[in-house]
């Protein structure tokens, strides 16, 4: 079948007005279906003009949602924010309707390989990381997914002799039936998303379907050093390849004596050494390993590999710095919305830190962070509504000067009254931050915002 006509006549219901909802409504009917885009917020309650989707013919229905939404309805596809188990959805799969999610779209629709990646931690550098090596190749590339456009926007831009790379969560896998990336990475599985998925059995099994359509044409690269991550080469069906931060491998990629090698049939290669690695920090090493495996599996050489390392400056809004005031720095870790991630960015630094923590509560376990917090951390800034658990739990883990404030600018007033050389101001939330912000990028933002100020 024609992948551009696959949706042809169609009679679609996408749910969740967000960018990928907003963006695979209006490309599903520019394609010839007929398109509603329904939220279950009222049109009063968005901050978003509708008026160009409208006008393309794409039918609004904002506000209450009832099983009428469901009738002659030939698929729904979801938003990445709609939960596989929200009572509309279930409703359609008593009905029989095929459900998808956005990037099981984009897929149905791209002519070129997909190579996507996903994990708990690092996605979003990896995948930008990947994208820059790919570009050195001369193909066309465009990079999506939970990053930067929709996927089903970016699929459609590129030739079939391109790469479409794609940071996949766990929500986007909910509604992947075909999704088939030809290269596909998983980075770690640590607790993380429970308020969705309930158990980490059902989180992995989510992970896990971004190689279940694979065959021995594909190839999937994993963390050896994770033992959750080692065990699901027994159920994939594509080339495996491991990388470790920690072990010399028979096969794979791996850092040795200070070297980044791979080790791939009969072929021994040199990359570069960790020093020359621009982004720092272990959990980088892990991402720049990992990177480097799909590179080479898609035909970047190593001395293009090595140049991208070499230069490539992270991504914003992870360990970010932001500002250098009265000889204190400033750093923005606004895209650590897990304890995980969070420990990542303490890891990064050698202690003397002035921690802004909290937000939307995920409720994951919190004693590794609060173990290494009472190590690294000088004072604890906490807001949110993680604020009282996040207290307890720093407190019964014997965490010094702990303050609670109820704004972003309360907590960076506060850390730039208390900072002082060599300690840092470390804005690293362990949350979501849904309780007070949109996303992640724009706390981000306005953390950076306030800081500059202070300058």
């Amino acid at each position: 079948m024609d992948k551009q006509t696959e949706f042809l006549n169609k009679k679609i219901l996408v749910l969740g007005a967000g960018v990928s909802g907003i963006s695979v409504a209006n490309i599903l009917q520019q394609l010839g279906a007929h398109v509603t885009l329904s939220d279950a917020k009222s049109v009063d309650k968005m901050d978003k003009d509708f008026s160009q989707l409208a006008a393309n013919g794409v039918v609004l229905a904002l506000g209450n949602q009832t099983e009428l939404l469901l009738d002659g309805i030939d698929y729904i596809v979801l938003s990445p924010g709609i939960s596989i188990y929200v009572s509309l959805v279930a409703a359609a799969k008593r009905r029989g309707i095929p459900v998808m999610s956005e990037v099981e779209v984009a897929y149905r629709l791209s002519s070129a390989p997909i190579i996507a990646i996903t994990g708990t931690n690092g996605k979003t550098t990896t995948t930008t990381l990947i994208g820059e090596i790919l570009k050195t190749t001369g193909r066309q590339v465009a990079v999506g997914g939970n990053i930067g456009a929709a996927l089903s926007e970016q699929a459609l831009e590129v030739d079939a002799d391109g790469f479409v790379v794609a940071e996949i969560s766990s929500f986007q896998l909910e509604g992947a039936t075909k999704f088939r990336p030809h290269i596909a990475a998983v980075l770690n599985l640590t607790p993380d998303h429970l308020d969705r998925h309930h158990t980490m059995a059902v989180y992995q099994e989510m992970k896990e379907r971004i190689f279940a359509n694979q065959d021995k044409n594909d190839y999937l690269i994993l963390n050896y050093d994770d033992v959750s991550v080692r065990g699901m080469a027994e159920r994939a069906l594509g080339k495996t390849m491991y990388f470790s931060r920690r072990q010399q491998l028979d096969q794979g990629i791996f850092e040795h004596n200070g070297t980044i090698i791979l080790k791939w049939e009969e072929k021994l290669i040199d990359i570069c050494t960790i020093n020359d690695i621009q982004i720092k920090g272990g959990h980088n090493v892990e991402n720049a390993l990992a990177a480097c495996a799909v590179g080479y599996f898609a035909g970047a050489s190593p001395e293009d590999m090595a140049k991208v390392l070499k230069t490539f400056q992270g991504v914003e809004h992870r360990i970010e710095p932001v500002a250098e005031i009265a000889g204190v720095g400033y750093y923005n870790d606004s895209k650590a919305t897990n304890p995980e991630s969070t420990i990542k960015a303490l890891e990064a630094f050698p202690g003397h830190i002035i921690l802004i923590a909290g937000g939307r509560d995920k409720n994951t376990d919190l004693t590794e962070f609060m173990q290494l917090a009472k190590e690294r951390v000088d004072h604890l800034i906490v807001l949110g509504e993680a604020q009282q658990r996040f207290t307890e739990a720093a407190t019964q883990h014997g965490v010094k000067n702990i303050h609670n404030v109820t704004s972003f600018t309360e907590a960076v007033t506060l850390a730039r009254s208390l900072a002082q050389p060599p300690q840092v101001v470390l804005l690293s939330p362990a949350c979501a931050s849904y309780d007070m912000f949109d996303n992640y990028e724009e706390r981000g933002n306005v953390f950076k915002d306030l800081v500059r100020r202070l300058g």
